[in-house]
């Protein structure tokens, strides 16, 4: 075995060498620091902070729930907030039976709502028949088996129908959290403007589409402003802005050889329909492109009643599903081939189950272009929904809706009539 390096000292005594300079040099070093290492333990002075600094924290988990009946962007909004204030957002989605009790008849059963909230990019878990109010068992639940530490509601107030805060029991736990309500938007708001179609149909032949058009994709009629026969809808008055878009994108471009699919519509009433066919069409590439059509267009193919749900409002939903990575607001009917050389499209897709299916023998086929060169593909459609079918679910019903609206209607004055400043969103 070879010996030591030249000039080196025997072990104990370089030991004692090190000793004495720490005792010349004036430092004081803690005893047991020099017993680790005189007893051979290895020395790092940031050793422990080091093991300390690499264990990971525990994530901040943070609760959302709600009815997310009629799931619209305003949603979508609130469990993006949601999950700024932490790691990782889990939500509850309330039953049907606490809804009815509670609000009146769901217009979506929960398989469907639970199928659009799960869609939300910002959502990490999901909760099925959430209650209605945090009780103190669920709450326990909450802490203990989801490890939640914050629950988040929105600055509009929650009322059971005993007129108690339904978050009442978080607040005293010191576990509450408030986030700003997006402005313009309620299901409230949305079975209102449905609601105007059942009213309204009358006026029809009086006045043009894109009058007609811009009336019932904004929650207005004349009545309503003249202060007439709208109980229960209240005028929406959605602003959006160039910052809530930047929000909701994903801000991803595609890569040189990604495959990209796109897709489009008219995205109506977002429903588990759009959400399922986004997912099968975004199984077939690296990148979904979806086109949203203009509003005109809309109300040209589907009837003066139609859009709902303005372009703007229509795009932010479509932004907020995590199989989507990127919209064209106000998409052309006709896809051409300059705008497949544009976005570079691998190929389009269309659903079986759609508003309308007939294109390819109506004159003016918009996809001739991508079937003449052979990237045009029709997917079966998990779901047999559209947003006719929403549609009818309303009118069919409309008495225990109006009632409803009724109700909630008085709740919805009272907070724009009182509400002050919520900073930040």
């Amino acid at each position: 075995m070879a010996g030591p390096d030249a000039g080196s000292l025997p072990e104990p005594q370089s030991k004692a060498r090190l000793l004495a300079t720490f005792l010349v040099g004036g430092v004081v070093v803690g005893a047991s620091l020099l017993g680790l290492y005189l007893t051979g333990t290895p020395l790092g002075i940031g050793a422990g902070l080091g093991r300390r600094s690499r264990r990971k924290k525990r994530p901040v988990r943070v609760y959302m729930d709600g009815c997310f009946d009629m799931m619209h962007y305003g949603h979508c909004n609130a469990l993006r907030q949601a999950r700024a204030l932490g790691d990782q957002l889990v939500v509850g989605v309330v039953s049907d039976a606490e809804i009815v009790v509670n609000k009146g008849p769901p217009v979506t059963p929960l398989n469907e709502r639970m199928i659009m909230v799960k869609a939300v990019k910002w959502v990490d878990e999901v909760i099925p028949d959430a209650p209605y109010a945090i009780t103190e068992e669920f709450m326990k639940k909450l802490f203990d088996e989801y490890h939640i530490d914050y629950i988040i509601h929105g600055d509009d107030p929650c009322v059971l129908p005993d007129g108690t805060d339904a978050y009442e029991l978080a607040k005293k736990a010191g576990k509450y959290k408030q986030i700003k309500r997006t402005e313009g938007v309620s299901s409230t708001d949305i079975v209102g403007r449905m609601l105007l179609c059942v009213r309204e149909r009358t006026i029809s032949d009086a006045q043009n589409h894109s009058t007609l058009q811009r009336q019932f994709s904004h929650g207005r009629s004349p009545k309503v402003e003249d202060g007439g026969s709208g109980a229960g809808t209240r005028i929406s008055h959605f602003l959006p802005t160039s910052r809530r878009i930047v929000q909701f994108s994903n801000g991803v471009s595609p890569g040189p050889d990604a495959r990209i699919i796109y897709i489009d519509g008219a995205f109506d009433l977002f429903h588990a329909g759009h959400v399922e066919i986004l997912r099968v069409a975004r199984g077939l590439g690296d990148f979904l492109l979806v086109g949203i059509h203009t509003d005109q267009t809309v109300s040209i193919k589907r009837g003066a009643h139609r859009p709902i749900m303005n372009l703007h409002e229509r795009s932010l939903s479509v932004l907020a599903c995590r199989y989507v990575d990127e919209v064209i607001i106000g998409a052309p009917w006709e896809v051409s081939k300059d705008m497949i050389t544009t976005f570079n499209i691998s190929l389009v897709a269309h659903g079986t189950i759609a508003e309308n299916n007939h294109f390819q023998k109506d004159e003016g086929n918009p996809y001739a272009v991508p079937i003449s060169m052979g990237i045009f593909k029709v997917l079966d459609s998990p779901l047999d929904i559209t947003t006719t079918t929403i549609i009818r679910r309303i009118v069919g019903n409309h008495e225990a809706y109006q009632k409803r609206n009724e109700k909630k209607s008085a709740s919805e004055k009272s907070y724009y009539e009182d509400k002050t400043y919520v900073k930040g969103d």
